[in-house]
């Protein structure tokens, strides 16, 4: 049924996507759950009223439950560590309904806390006389400002923008070559994507490259979820150009025509950004039908979310961006080969593609200097509040955590443990800081994951029990349930940990949980149910003292 529904999609294409007719009803009426825009939504496309309905269910942001919200508060894992929360909900209370109060998973202000979104704009760490000017005045100041600091020289992805006709040289050389050359240069580079999964750039071009077919596609994985990282937000705002710049290589190499950026709503600054860089493009040629006079022609298009954290598993986005429910599809066959409406598809995130850059202007040998041989080139990391500059760091990969911490002046309270790389990431205890560097094999073999590299940091006064039931909750919450592993597996570790937190008789057996853990682990079929059991488990091999009083001896 859903490889039908794809090729009706397709018939619609790019322009006229289902998808992005939904968001646009909601914009417009608070909600497309409305029987008859759902009626006529899926009508141009062929689907049908159950099929779009159970679409646009999915969604926060679609919800009718949602429709009349009028301010939405971060509740994602750094805000949780901040404990700016409960203060900044309790002020809400005075200012609006309760039913008019909604919760939003992230903003992105990791770096600040006590983040908050009002009439599509979003805040962090407002004072009481900044709020109550821009709850009376509906005009306040939302600029997000952060330490951006490189231990590169020179720096790569956060080096100052030279302008569009600089900046663009190597692309426009990359016209006049042929692709065979850019395969190689790619080869030598080693990049591996920077989304999590660290998987060799090269083969998945490539594959898209040699897949059959006239009709492919380029796909910016431009949901970053994870509470904690702001690094994909960092690059879309301050540096939309590197992202640009990436996907219409990638487009020229593989032979595609569109590319497409699905931007998280959480971020509304990054669409704004992305949109505006866009139409730049356009009006000076680089974007649209033969490209400076050469074969190539390329489109780009900005498509904002919905509010849906499983669209960062990048077979449930390519299916939200067909306009179908987001789940997660099983894969074999890979997107480079069955991708959006089932074409031959490369999708990368944000990180991802902004590297391509540094390679064409430094070339794939020397680009592989920087870092280890087996985790090249440069790494973004997004620390939070907890850090005495709290920021975007870039690093060569290898770079030793504790320089990193170093760096940022280390923390200002104290902190017990830091995770890495989204509630999917391992729970690193302070004292195995000094054990790892910042790439993909020391942190693996040390039993974590660098993932997107989004810290965030565990004090001490934060109980880990109380961490532990969150990371259930946040994937009970997020999961997009087409497996039973994640979708009853999550809502049972919530429960069990809720109930020992609750009822000080009862206590979790730790054969159950650990066979609750494994479960999800071996049989979920994406990394949301297969990954949160790394850093719970984490927890009870690092923190056992502290939660030994929770479980049966």
């Amino acid at each position: 049924m859903s490889k039908n529904l794809s090729h009706l999609s397709f018939r619609q294409g790019v322009e006229k996507n289902l998808f992005e007719r939904m968001v646009a009803a909601a914009d417009d009426k608070g909600t497309a759950e409305i029987a008859s825009d759902v009626h006529d939504l899926g009508k141009e496309s062929l689907f049908g009223d159950a099929l779009t309905m159970g679409a646009v269910s999915a969604y926060d942001f679609l919800k009718a439950e949602n429709a009349n919200k009028k301010v939405f508060l971060c509740n994602g894992s750094a805000c949780l560590c901040a404990g700016t929360q409960e203060k900044l909900h309790h002020q809400m209370e005075g200012r609006f309904k309760a039913e008019e109060i909604g919760h939003i998973c992230c903003l992105g202000r990791c770096h600040q806390g006590a983040a908050f979104q009002y009439q599509g704009n979003n805040y962090s760490g407002q004072s009481e006389a900044a709020m109550e000017t821009l709850f009376s005045t509906g005009k306040g100041d939302s600029e997000d400002l952060y330490e951006v600091v490189s231990h590169l020289q020179p720096a790569q992805l956060t080096a100052p923008f030279p302008g569009i006709d600089a900046y663009y040289s190597p692309f426009k050389k990359l016209l006049t070559q042929d692709r065979d050359t850019l395969a190689i240069e790619l080869k030598e580079s080693g990049l591996r994507g920077r989304g999590g999964a660290g998987f060799p750039l090269h083969f998945k071009w490539t594959s898209c490259r040699e897949a059959a077919g006239s009709v492919k596609y380029i796909v910016c994985n431009a949901d970053e979820g994870d509470p904690g990282a702001y690094i994909d937000k960092y690059l879309m705002e301050k540096q939309p150009h590197s992202v640009l710049l990436g996907m219409m290589a990638a487009g020229w190499f593989a032979g595609a025509e569109n590319g497409i950026l699905y931007i998280r709503a959480e971020y509304p600054d990054s669409v704004r950004i992305i949109a505006e860089a866009i139409e730049d493009l356009r009006a000076i040629g680089l974007l649209g039908q033969n490209i400076l006079g050469s074969d190539f022609s390329f489109n780009l298009k900005a498509i904002k979310g919905a509010g849906a954290y499983i669209c960062g598993e990048e077979t449930a986005l390519l299916a939200s961006l067909e306009g179908q429910r987001p789940e997660v599809r099983t894969r074999p066959p890979f997107p480079t080969i069955e991708g959006l409406f089932r074409k031959p598809t490369i999708v990368n995130n944000v990180e991802t593609f902004s590297n391509i850059h540094a390679i064409l202007t430094l070339g794939g040998k020397e680009y592989a200097k920087i870092g280890t041989p087996q985790s090249s080139g440069p790494k973004l990391l997004s620390l939070d509040s907890h850090f005495v500059k709290p920021g975007i760091y870039e690093v060569a990969m290898g770079t030793p955590l504790q320089t990193v911490i170093d760096l940022a002046g280390g923390f200002k309270t104290k902190i017990k443990a830091i995770q890495i790389g989204g509630p999917l990431g391992g729970i690193v205890p302070m004292s195995h800081i000094d054990q790892l560097t910042v790439d993909f094999e020391s942190f693996k073999k040390a039993g974590f994951l660098l993932g997107h590299a989004g810290v965030v940091s565990i004090p001490e006064s934060l109980p880990m029990i109380e961490y532990i039931q969150h990371l259930f909750q946040f994937t009970a919450d997020e999961s997009c349930g087409k497996c039973f592993p994640c979708r009853l597996g999550s809502t049972r570790g919530k429960e069990l940990i809720a109930k020992a937190r609750a009822d000080t008789s009862y206590k979790i057996d730790r054969e159950l949980i650990n066979d609750l853990l494994e479960t999800m682990e071996l049989t979920s079929l994406c990394a949301l149910g297969g990954g949160v059991p790394l850093p719970i488990k984490n927890a009870l091999q690092y923190f056992d003292e502290e939660l030994k009083r929770y479980f049966k001896e």
